[in-house]
């Protein structure tokens, strides 16, 4: 599937997420603003692609990245975002997201596993508790968190300063 192709609306996953149900395969749900993509998201959705048939990736809107990072993010649009997630091998779907979380992804998708990265512990996952009320689970995925869009950010700014 090419990589546009992946890009969808909630409706569109969720429509897709039943017909995998039906298939018999498990679907996780990772998410976040994937600014400035690094070797720390590629393993957080490899990760998580390896604990189920399918995976899905909400991105955060510009306006919710904003709200969460602060001004002056993100780096990149949401669409351009969205597109480079999609073109990561591991990566069967994305959407972009407005909301400050994922719960009304969660609701909606109703995914096997929710996975986050590893600055998480499945104790600290803000939407678990949305996960464990319908039977699903929840895990952590990738390398640990020695990777920073915001410090890669900072160094190609002083770089760019140094100049």
């Amino acid at each position: 599937m090419s990589t546009s192709n992946k890009v969808k609306t909630l409706s569109e996953v969720v429509e897709q997420r039943e017909r995998w149900r039906a298939e018999g395969k498990k679907v996780a749900l990772a998410n976040g603003v994937f600014d400035l993509i690094h070797v720390g998201h590629v393993r957080y959705l490899e990760g998580a692609k390896q604990l189920a048939d399918y995976l899905v990736v909400a991105v955060n809107s510009d306006a919710s990245t904003r709200a969460y990072k602060g001004p002056g993010r993100p780096h990149i649009p949401e669409g351009e975002r969205a597109e480079m997630v999609a073109a990561l091998a591991c990566t069967d779907r994305v959407l972009i997201f407005d909301e400050p979380n994922v719960r009304h992804i969660i609701r909606a998708l109703k995914p096997d596993v929710h996975v986050k990265g590893t600055d998480y512990t499945p104790d600290t996952i803000p939407e678990a508790d949305e996960v464990r009320a319908y039977g699903g689970r929840v895990a952590v995925a990738g390398d640990p968190k020695n990777h920073s869009t915001t410090e890669l950010a900072r160094r190609l700014q002083a770089e760019r300063g140094s100049k």
